[in-house]
């Protein structure tokens, strides 16, 4: 016996949302790596997530790499973005003042690169927690 058509496509698709705010697993994934996936019991992707993110940020603040607080031109703006994407580990690592204040040495403009993508992978990882939440994709 084959399985009706409309099982088939309803198999497919992605579960409603729950009930509740269906955008703590976007603010807490953008504060903390890998909350978010944490948040919806995800814990090998939230670990996965959380590991990378963190130890790309720590390799980038060991290279020397800069950390932005305010831009000049397009470059720098595009730059400081990358670097809040960290969330909170940005903003302590600013109170800390670590990263260094200007380049000197080769590496410290790859462990710039390495705080910026962190940051980007960060915010990829959030919006994909909101959407395994929200149901636009697949749990």
């Amino acid at each position: 016996m084959s399985t009706p058509p409309n099982r088939i496509a309803a198999a497919g698709r992605a579960a409603p949302a729950q009930g509740g705010f269906v955008y703590l697993p976007l603010i807490a994934g953008w504060l903390i790596p890998g909350a978010g996936h944490f948040l919806l019991r995800k814990w090998g992707r939230g670990a996965l997530l959380a590991l990378s993110i963190l130890g790309m940020f720590i390799l980038g603040l060991a290279m020397q790499g800069k950390l932005y607080s305010n831009a000049h031109d397009i470059l720098e703006t595009l730059t400081l973005v990358g670097d809040l994407g960290n969330g909170l580990v940005y903003i302590v690592s600013r109170a800390l003042n670590a990263g260094a204040d200007q380049v000197q040495v080769t590496t410290g403009d790859y462990g710039t690169r390495f705080i910026v993508v962190a940051g980007l992978l960060n915010v990829i990882a959030a919006v994909d927690a909101h959407n395994l939440r929200t149901g636009r994709k697949p749990l």
